[in-house]
């Protein structure tokens, strides 16, 4: 069962959304990709493909996808369009794929920057019965929960996914998408740090998205960006694209999605990926903690998780610390907070009682004494001075342990006032002040401990992509895409026989496309490709004719050779 958190991301696909022209789309993409990535596509892509349910023919439906990945320990599910980088990362961290339901439009038929089902279902899932690629995405998917994500990371995000969605969409204007570049452009210019997520993001980019895998001479491909574009697919491996071998130093490269790499990464085998991302890992703060965590997740004024060496966790956005060297003295958070141990919630200490925040000072107490050590007392007065220089003073109120007993991890005091010098940190009106126990900062990590106890963060609105509507031309074009699926499904399941009497019925959708839709290369070709099947005369040649008529036009020119030097 997935958190509420996550859940909000999955929708259903819906499968009736799905157009004839969508189907034809579907059908052209995947048998330009089948075609090329046989010989250029890693090894285990082709039959990947069959082992978790996809139809060349037919979009997949994601609960028989989801059937068959259950066999090599993952299932799917449904999102629409870009979801935040953090949830995709959680779902896959919990063993889901989260594979996008809509469809990339024929204008964006060889590359879209959006998410679609192209890129997830035929991009991702077949390598995924690779079992050592498949431990590695589990891998960076656990590595990825504990990446520090910034404000300025998530308002680029937001930017990016509004880019790609309005070049999605045809109604679109060019005033519009010219306005969402320059916003993506003016936040990207304005950022001031790259965040651990983005860094982590790039290792994403130059592996499971865009990697390659064999020798630098002869790579084969095995990122799922490359694998669901016929475009991409081709030209990566042009000599033009320089190729590197994958390592750490991936993350000094940036990416633009919109456009083509000019350089990508050659990884030796799958089992490489993890000691990349190893290496990786132990600069993150979640391995790091102390002062360098710290400052990573006060610059990123996001929820992130101090945890302290008494296993004691604060979660929210880390306001300030104060430090002596790598000793850390005070932490103070902005509200709302919250206390747990082990990833789970201490009772009590939810976000709805640290509202307002939380704050205490760490280390030892003068002469290096651990607050362990001394005999606490519920209900005396008190007054605890820590090397750092900080003072407590209050009345014990309640010692919180570990659930075995056996480690300290808050003290709470009423009427209690802490200073710091001339500095008040906490006075007596402000309530109980609860006193986190730990000498140090072993971890810093993103997001909250408990994210199902804390709730909802300030995080990207979950969006779904809306029903589209259809005039009465669209339908109209839809139904003649429709009648020739029905003619090529008939063929082939034996309903109907490849004579003059299914000849005469092609025709006749031929003759309305060649009336009432000029430019439609891909009904064309569809029609052209069962024709070879059936006999006829005089018609397949003016088909013929329209089709190098409109390859006059140089882009469906590129599209209309491939789509006949497959089929033939």
């Amino acid at each position: 069962m997935l958190p509420a958190h996550l859940r909000k991301y999955v929708v259903e696909q819906d499968y009736s959304r799905y157009t004839p022209v969508d189907q034809a789309v579907w059908r052209y993409i995947m048998r330009q990709l089948t075609d090329y990535l046989s010989e250029h596509a890693h090894p285990c892509y082709i039959e990947g493909l069959k082992r978790t349910g996809i139809d060349v023919d037919r979009i997949p439906e994601i609960s028989r996808m989801s059937e068959k990945l259950e066999k090599y320990g993952w299932k799917a599910v449904p999102v629409s369009g870009f979801i935040p980088p953090a949830a995709f990362m959680e779902l896959q961290a919990y063993g889901y794929l989260p594979i996008a339901s809509d469809l990339r439009t024929i204008d964006h038929i060889m590359y879209t920057p959006a998410p679609d089902i192209v890129h997830e279902a035929a991009g991702h899932a077949p390598i995924l019965i690779e079992p050592e690629f498949a431990a590695y995405l589990k891998s960076y998917a656990q590595v990825a929960r504990k990446a520090i994500i910034s404000r300025e990371d998530m308002e680029q995000y937001e930017a990016i996914r509004v880019l790609s969605d309005l070049k999605e969409d045809p109604s679109s204007t060019p005033e519009q998408i010219e306005a969402a570049n320059r916003k993506l452009a003016d936040i990207t210019a304005a950022m001031s740090d790259i965040s651990e997520a983005a860094l982590l993001g790039r290792m994403n980019w130059w592996t499971a998205e865009y990697g390659l895998i064999g020798s630098l001479e002869d790579p084969h491909i095995f990122g799922a960006g490359l694998l669901s574009s016929v475009g991409e697919s081709k030209a990566c491996l042009d000599s033009k694209v320089k190729k590197l071998p994958l390592t750490i130093e991936c993350i000094d490269y940036s990416y633009d999605i919109t456009e083509q790499q000019p350089q990508l990464f050659v990884t030796p085998s799958f089992a490489h990926l993890q000691v990349v991302l190893e290496q990786f890992a132990e600069r993150m703060s979640f391995r790091r903690g102390g002062r360098y965590g710290l400052e990573r997740a006060q610059r990123a004024a996001t929820v992130n998780t101090v945890q302290l060496d008494s296993g004691l966790q604060v979660s929210g956005k880390l306001k300030s610390f104060s430090a002596a060297g790598e000793r850390i003295d005070y932490i103070q958070f902005d509200g709302p907070c919250q206390l747990s141990y082990g990833d789970k919630e201490l009772e009590g200490h939810g976000r709805t009682y640290h509202a307002q925040g939380f704050g205490s000072p760490l280390g030892l107490l003068e002469g290096d004494v651990d607050l362990e050590s001394l005999d606490l007392r519920i209900g005396a007065d008190s007054e605890l001075r820590f090397r750092s220089g900080v003072v407590v003073r209050g009345k014990l109120k309640s010692l919180l342990r570990t659930p075995n007993q056996k480690k300290l991890l808050v003290v709470a005091f009423d009427a209690c006032t802490v200073t710091h010098g001339t500095s008040v940190l906490f006075q007596p009106e402000w309530g109980v002040f609860d006193m986190a126990v730990g000498h140090r900062v072993s971890s810093v990590f993103g997001g909250p401990a408990d994210r199902m106890t804390f709730g909802e963060t300030e995080d990207f609105v979950a969006k779904t992509i809306p029903r589209k509507s259809w005039d009465a031309i669209t339908k109209y074009k839809h139904s003649l895409y429709a009648e020739v699926r029905s003619i090529r499904e008939d063929l082939e399941n034996g309903s109907l026989k490849a004579d003059e009497a299914a000849s005469d019925r092609l025709e006749k959708v031929y003759s309305k496309v060649e009336a009432d839709l000029p430019h439609d290369w891909l009904l064309r070709l569809e029609i052209l490709e069962l024709s070879h099947r059936l006999p006829s005369d005089s018609w397949r040649q003016r088909l013929q004719l329209e089709l190098k008529n409109l390859s006059s036009d140089s882009t469906a020119k590129k599209f209309i050779e491939d789509g006949i030097r497959v089929f033939r």
